[in-house]
């Protein structure tokens, strides 16, 4: 089990990123949250296997089509989750 938090940069607030993240996470199997940061960013902790977290990252480097993502940080993380949620704004 891999878990990873992501920071991810650019034009990603208000084009349904969190919503869109949510998705594709449940689609590929992914656990962990997603949430929207005060300062501009989108904040994602993702847990599974080392293939799916992997898959998710990727998508998190493009994102949904309205989205301009400039960079994402992976750092590693802690946490069992049990499903994938959207947090509220922090």
């Amino acid at each position: 089990m891999t878990t990873k938090r992501l920071s991810i940069h650019g034009r990603v607030q208000g084009v349904y990123f969190r919503q869109s993240m949510c998705q594709r996470a449940k689609q590929l199997g992914v656990k962990g949250w997603v949430r929207n940061r005060t300062d501009g960013t989108v904040e994602a902790v993702v847990q599974g296997n080392t293939e799916v977290v992997d898959a998710i990252i990727t998508w998190a480097r493009q994102g949904p089509a309205a989205a301009s993502v400039i960079d994402v940080q992976v750092s590693d993380a802690d946490g069992e989750f049990n499903a994938f949620d959207t947090l509220p704004t922090c």
